[in-house]
């Protein structure tokens, strides 16, 4: 089984990255056939990133890549599932553990609930 691409006008689909040892959400990001492909072939965590748009191989500028343990597709093939093992322990561009650190109240508000494993400006040359 393969995920369907056609399903998406833009031929991107939605890939969760889920740490395949503790379950925590680790980003969200969107896979085209090419990074789907690209991913199974390396083992490692491969997107297409949309606001570069081109393949965008996780870890290649931070060295924090995703080492592929499992992939898995939903009921109708049009949402991937990959449980990785983070390297350099920080999935996050803000170097953070996880990009789901905004934590929201009851009344709205949000509070930041982890701090950097790392600072970015140290890592990415070109911003994030």
């Amino acid at each position: 089984m393969s995920p369907d691409f056609a399903k998406s006008a833009d031929g991107l689909l939605p890939a969760i990255c889920q740490d395949a040892d503790s379950g925590a959400v680790l980003m969200l990001a969107y896979m085209n056939r090419q990074a789907w492909e690209e991913t199974l072939r390396l083992q490692r965590g491969v997107y297409f990133s949309r606001s570069r748009n081109k393949l965008w191989y996780k870890g290649d500028d931070s060295g924090a890549i995703q080492e592929l343990v499992e992939a898995r597709l939903d009921c109708d093939a049009d949402a991937i599932l990959l449980k990785v093992r983070q390297k350099k322990g920080a999935a996050c561009h803000t170097g953070r553990m996880s990009c789901f650190f905004n934590r929201i109240t009851a009344d709205g508000s949000s509070v930041i609930d982890s701090e950097p494993i790392f600072d970015p400006d140290q890592v990415y040359k070109k911003g994030h």
